[in-house]
């Protein structure tokens, strides 16, 4: 492969004005769009010599042709423009997202003369003022429910609406008091519209002021002995308190804010989007993307904004993110151009907002979890990717029982190893396994050990067993450690595969295939090659090699954590003194055992039940069992 692109234009034609450019293959597709404050600058980062760049990259400048660009006034333009082209091209190497689901909304149809409220997942409704987006559509009826008690406002249907306008006869909702009845003319069109108002009001979250305002009515009639309007404002409040109840209070009752929760690995991302208005969540929505080159946290942040507000109008004041994008001020001023005024891009760094942010990434990190997760348990994805993984790696059949190897050590202690089998591409946990190793040199000695001792097991069958009814021998059941995977897999690169290659070849195993997952770039590397396998972006396979990775340290770590745990509680029990209750207590205050053995004995003695001479002498033990510390 040559080093130099063959399409890289000269340093001098390009640009240091802000732009876009684009990049495109040999039949004019559009395979990236990206946007630059300096052109010269950010191009020359992908026209530089091929082995320093991301391996993804790579790929993407190595399949273009040609690369082009515009030049704008401002970084804002640039913005626009990169937004309008992704829009416009949906290139295969930009970010590509997609909803969970299509979510419910509320929306109120403010282009009609009377309008209506209505259950929808249309977002595309002439005029009409959306809230939501909600989990459950029963959770949007429940809320329509509630709030039309207190604004009631329409609910029927257009012909149900004629209907009445031509009879003079009220609907459905109008005749049982849950809607004001501007069809029979029982309330003005103008007095709907007023009700229609407030209740887009209370949404927007001005809900304090409508508390504020039907409890000063309501004392104001009972003062007046006018009990039935004291009755009627009365159950207004408790409906809106109802509604209040629903959605937590989480910030300032005066804040208008999206917050975004990430999670994202070297393919992937999910994104939680919580819409708070008037302090409470009013709707949630998740979305998942892959991605194809590697960006930063900044860049992902900006073109998921760009994403959820390019086609919205509504954005509230105060846009709260991880991370703040490179572009933040041009970000907020495109945002600023949409809304009209002015919108403010934060990171929530303490407080009520970083705790709720906490929260949002949780919920992100659980939806990037199942995101993978359905995709390798979905039966025609399993069959792709296992169809998929033998192409890749060359392999004579299908690898219908993987197995996964994973090293976990603390600072070169505790060494441990751990196993885990996929069989139809899902996980057989019953036959998982777990090694301790008491001496080794480094990972790939420990890689080499472990495989060792699995391979010494394959094929194993247990003795013959005699019949005593027939005299016959009869051979029992295979064990389940016994069974030759067609495929070994080892979390690493070009040293892990080499000591596993070593150990399936003192072994004497040919008939089983191997390949390592490097996690920074993902690659996948095979026995003796120079470069890695290259799986893309949406293989099924891809996401199957992933999850036995992450299984497999999952499952390393978790051991190793059980063995920490196992050995400080065998060394305290060693101390006169220590029982099972107050081994308990020493590890539940101190949370860990590297914060146990730092400890002093005066912090120590802060424990319930440990006193001033039992804690010097756990401080003295723990200082003999530290590990490097000499007798």
């Amino acid at each position: 492969m040559a080093d130099v692109l063959p399409y890289k234009p000269r340093t001098g034609e390009i640009p240091t004005d802000p732009g876009v450019y684009r990049f495109r293959d040999a039949e004019g597709r559009v395979l990236y769009v990206g946007k630059a404050k300096n052109l010269r600058q950010r191009l020359s980062n992908y026209f530089a010599p091929l082995r320093s760049l991301h391996e993804r990259t790579r790929r993407m400048v190595t399949t273009a042709a040609s690369v082009e660009w515009t030049v704008v006034a401002t970084d804002v333009e640039s913005l626009q423009l990169e937004y309008m082209w992704i829009k416009q091209f949906d290139p295969p190497f930009n970010v590509r997202y997609k909803d969970d689901k299509s979510y419910p909304f509320m929306a109120i149809t403010l282009a009609d003369e009377a309008p209506r409220v209505i259950v929808t997942r249309n977002h595309k409704i002439r005029g009409a003022k959306y809230f939501g987006p909600y989990p459950k559509v029963w959770a949007v009826h429940e809320t329509i429910d509630l709030m039309i008690k207190a604004f009631p406002i329409r609910t029927c249907s257009d012909a149900s609406y004629r209907r009445a306008m031509q009879t003079g006869r009220p609907c459905f909702p109008g005749q049982i008091g849950k809607c004001g009845g501007p069809c029979s003319m029982t309330c003005t069109i103008e007095e709907h519209r007023a009700m229609v108002d407030d209740f887009v009001a209370f949404m927007s979250g001005g809900d304090e002021r409508f508390k504020r305002d039907l409890t000063k009515r309501m004392l104001a009639a009972s003062a007046a002995m006018d009990y039935e309007a004291a009755a009627k404002y009365r159950d207004k409040l408790s409906a809106i308190e109802a509604v209040l109840g629903k959605s937590a209070l989480v910030l300032p009752a005066d804040e208008n804010a999206d917050l975004f929760g990430i999670a994202e690995d070297e393919l992937s991302a999910a994104v939680q989007h919580f819409v708070i208005r008037g302090g409470r969540v009013r709707g949630v929505r998740s979305l998942t993307l892959d991605k194809e080159l590697d960006i930063s946290g900044g860049e992902l942040v900006d073109q998921v904004l760009q994403r959820v507000y390019g086609d919205s109008d509504d954005i509230p004041r105060r846009v709260i993110v991880p991370v703040l994008p490179d572009d933040a001020s041009e970000m907020e001023e495109w945002l600023r151009e949409r809304r009209g005024r002015k919108v403010s891009l934060a990171v929530a760094h303490r407080g009520l907002r970083a705790d709720f942010m906490r929260t949002a990434t949780l919920n992100a990190q659980q939806a990037l979890l199942r995101h993978k997760t359905r995709r390798t348990s979905d039966y025609v994805a399993r069959t792709q990717a296992l169809t998929d993984l033998q192409d890749a790696l060359g392999m004579s059949e299908a690898p219908l029982r993987i197995e996964c190897y994973d090293i976990s050590h603390l600072s070169g202690t505790n060494v441990v190893a751990s196993m885990v089998v996929f069989e139809d591409g899902l996980p057989r946990k019953d036959q998982y396994r777990s090694f301790n190793i008491p001496e080794t040199t480094d990972d790939t000695d420990s890689m080499y050990q472990v495989l060792m001792r699995r391979l010494a097991r394959v094929d194993e069958a247990q003795p013959a067993e005699d019949d005593p009814s027939t005299g016959s021998g009869t051979q029992a059941k295979k064990p389940r450690f016994a069974y030759r995977p067609q495929l070994l897999i080892v979390d690493g690169g070009q040293p892990q595969v080499h000591a596993a290659e070593r150990a399936l070849r003192d072994s004497g195993r040919t008939d089983i295939a191997l390949c390592g997952i490097a996690k920074r770039l993902e690659e996948i590397w095979l026995p003796g090659d120079d470069f890695p396998v290259i799986l893309p972006r949406t293989s099924e396979a891809l996401y199957l090699v992933q999850r036995l990775r992450d299984e497999a340290h999952r499952f390393a770590i978790t051991h190793q954590r059980r063995r920490r745990r196992r050995d400080i509680t065998t060394v305290l029990s060693e101390i006169p003194g220590l029982g099972a209750a107050r081994i308990k207590g020493l590890l539940k205050h101190f949370g860990s055992v590297t914060a146990l053995r730092g400890a002093s004995p005066d912090q120590i003695a802060e424990v319930s039940g440990i006193g001033p001479t039992l804690a010097a002498t756990i401080h003295a033990h723990l200082g003999r069992e530290r590990p490097g510390a000499s007798g």
